[in-house]
């Protein structure tokens, strides 16, 4: 069930290799850059290198 609380935004769950996930939350936390904008960002990347 959807949290009624987000508005423009939807939960996910998934499961990332054990590295990248620690070096992501070092990266958030050493940007202050909350991991979900950073996910937001990759995905955004991989959507315009693959959509033409």
């Amino acid at each position: 069930m959807a949290r009624k609380d987000l508005k423009n935004r939807v939960p996910i769950g998934s499961a990332i290799d054990k590295e990248l996930y620690q070096w992501l939350k070092e990266y958030s936390n050493q940007s202050s850059v909350p991991i979900s904008k950073l996910l937001d960002k990759a995905i955004q990347l991989l959507k315009e290198s693959t959509v033409k």
